[in-house]
């Protein structure tokens, strides 16, 4: 299946005008830390793409540094800080508290791989029934304990490298070579992987969707951080993973697509953000 633009019908339809808040989710975001000054940033990155997709709420839990300068970026983020420098297991109660009046999470963006850390993002997948997007940080968390996303509504979304660590084989370029092993590793793990590349590759272990769309300007630090909380906002509006996987992608790269033809080299994150609304208007 190569993913175009008729996927968009199957997550957006015109609204009634009685909706209200909440029809359209509410997405929860946990990420960030004190070690990387940039890590705040990647955490509202994703926070403000849920929001051009769509979501009707996003709030973000994260360390209190992180947490507060995330919120700085828009007036249309919620943001709650947890005491600490680094999410640790002292923060499980609250994240649970925090997930329960919410439809989907993006977790993994800017966490860090402190030990304690990838321990708790373990303890709080393993507690939580709703979809979530597995990205960045949380991606080496699933990879001690792999069992804890099988037949859950999650969608995991490795680049190459992040993929090695989470399958435990080498990926090349090779296109052919590149489908056989995310089927296979979706299939063991009875989830669905979306595998960015210049193509992305999605499965869910039987059906796989290929996503042709993109830019060679689309390298900017970010951009995984963008899809990350588009497909969240899609999950957060009950969209099957497999459908959010196909979507998301097909949105963030044709955003990134229609930035780059205006900005080329100087394209970044939030410029594809600002290009969401362009691909998913109808």
């Amino acid at each position: 299946m190569i993913i175009n633009r008729s996927i968009l019908k199957k997550v957006y339809r015109k609204r009634d005008s009685w909706s209200h808040k909440y029809d359209f989710g509410h997405l929860l975001v946990i990420g960030g830390s004190k070690q990387y000054t940039g890590s705040p940033a990647l955490v509202a990155l994703s926070a403000l793409a849920a929001l051009r997709s769509g979501v009707d709420l996003v709030t973000i839990v994260a360390p209190e540094r992180a947490a507060n300068i995330a919120a700085s970026f828009s007036p249309n983020l919620i943001a709650y800080p947890l005491k600490g420098d680094y999410l640790n297991k002292k923060h499980l109660p609250e994240l649970l508290k925090f997930s329960k009046n919410k439809t989907a999470v993006v977790i993994g963006n800017g966490l860090g791989r402190e030990k304690e850390t990838l321990k708790t993002i373990i303890r709080y997948l393993k507690n939580i029934s709703m979809p979530a997007v597995i990205d960045a940080d949380a991606i080496h968390a699933v990879a001690l304990d792999k069992k804890i996303v099988r037949n859950k509504k999650f969608i995991i979304t490795p680049h190459s490298r992040e993929f090695e660590v989470l399958s435990g084989s080498k990926i090349t370029t090779n296109l052919n070579e590149r489908i056989k092993s995310v089927k296979n590793a979706a299939s063991e793990l009875k989830t669905t992987i979306l595998l960015k590349g210049h193509v992305d590759v999605i499965s869910d272990g039987k059906k796989v969707a290929l996503n042709k769309s993109g830019s060679p300007y689309m390298t900017k630090g970010g951009m995984g951080d963008t899809l990350a909380g588009i497909c969240g906002a899609l999950l957060a509006r009950d969209v099957d993973t497999f459908t959010a996987a196909c979507a998301s992608a097909y949105i963030n790269w044709k955003a990134g697509e229609i930035a780059s033809k205006k900005l080329g080299e100087g394209t970044t994150a939030t410029d594809l953000i600002n290009s969401i609304t362009e691909v998913i208007k109808y």
